[in-house]
């Protein structure tokens, strides 16, 4: 006969374990619970972004250190289970990273398992001189200057130009995206690859009766045509009137390569000693094109060069709005000058 004792105490014993069962699993709910939670919220709510490095090789825990390393409020234990948890510790990528207001850990995790590095960007601008994309490329806070104490020539070599001796013009003037911390000279390789395929592609459908023995001379043409254009609808009709003097064997007598050969020593005048003095830029005192671009032309400015508009223009002046007035002959351009230019001039000067 059993003991209605000994029942009782198995009675309570059982309920005692259930309790104890109920507990570890509501308990393991919360921590769940918390843990999706912590997942899911902002890491920060505002404020500046802040970057950090993944090292080639980390897993979870070791971005974790990394993280608290540089201030970033996020629990490295918790980060580190997080990503154990969702089985992707091993898959992190290694590079520059930025996390932002409104990302969360879970968010960051997924970030660094696909690469989104943290990149940066640069515009260089159509008609700068290669001189003033390197003042660019040489002061962008985000970009390793290993080109700084590179020579043009160095450069040059450095990205693999074997066919140009002068840097001027090769580089397509374009925004360029790159991860922080990258080396300039990538950036100089991507703008030149550009400038070449753009070229190469353009050469391909060129105007059969253009002028130009090779791309390069169509380059240095298209280079005049970014400096002279005052309004972008008017490159075909500057390119006319170029490439109808080179036909002709006129003088290009184009400011801009005046300019250029100057250099340094342009103070923002140009003189008539300025063109009567003798450079290799100067198209006032040598026929033909100049021996290298004098700027960096853009796309709009290659595609007039290779395909200009058909006219007979030889000539044009500035109307004083940003526009040109065209003629095919000395006599009308000279009375164009005298109403554009110096019945303007007299009009400023009774002001």
């Amino acid at each position: 006969m059993k003991s209605p004792l000994k029942e009782q105490k198995k009675k309570k014993s059982g309920l005692g374990f259930g309790r104890f069962l109920f507990y570890i699993i509501f308990f393991g709910l919360l921590c769940v619970g918390g843990l999706v939670y912590w997942a899911q919220a902002p890491v920060l709510t505002e404020g500046k972004p802040i970057e950090f490095t993944v090292k080639p090789g980390s897993g979870a825990q070791a971005v974790a250190r990394q993280l608290a390393d540089v201030g970033a409020p996020i629990n490295p234990t918790l980060f580190s289970m997080m990503a154990r948890a969702s089985g992707q510790s091993g898959k992190i990528k290694a590079g520059p990273y930025e996390l932002k207001p409104g990302v969360s850990p879970w968010n960051l995790l997924g970030k660094l398992i696909r690469g989104e590095i943290a990149q940066s960007s640069l515009t260089i601008i159509e008609g700068w001189t290669f001189k003033q994309m390197r003042q660019a490329i040489g002061a962008h806070p985000f970009l390793r200057h290993d080109a700084a104490q590179l020579s043009d020539a160095q450069l040059l070599a450095k990205i693999g130009v074997k066919d140009f001796k002068h840097p001027e013009g090769l580089f397509f003037p374009d925004t360029y995206m790159f991860a922080k911390g990258s080396s300039d000279v990538l950036v100089f390789k991507q703008a030149h690859a550009n400038l070449i395929k753009r070229l190469s592609e353009l050469w391909e459908k060129r105007d059969p009766a253009s002028p130009y023995k090779s791309p390069y001379e169509a380059l240095i043409m298209a280079s005049i045509i970014e400096k002279e254009t005052g309004k972008k609808a008017e490159r075909g009709m500057i390119a006319s009137v170029f490439v109808n003097r080179l036909r002709m064997g006129m003088m290009l007598q184009t400011d801009p390569t005046v300019i250029y050969g100057i250099g340094d020593k342009f103070d923002g005048n140009i003189r008539r000693r300025d063109l009567k003095k003798d450079t290799p830029y100067n198209t006032y005192t040598r026929r033909g094109l100049p021996p290298t671009p004098i700027a960096l032309p853009g796309m709009q400015s290659l595609s007039a060069a290779m395909n200009p508009e058909k006219s007979d223009a030889l000539y044009f002046v500035a109307r004083g709005d940003g526009s040109s007035q065209f003629s095919s002959n000395l006599r009308d351009h000279n009375n164009a000058v005298i109403q554009y230019q110096l019945k303007g001039r007299v009009k400023q000067n009774s002001k």
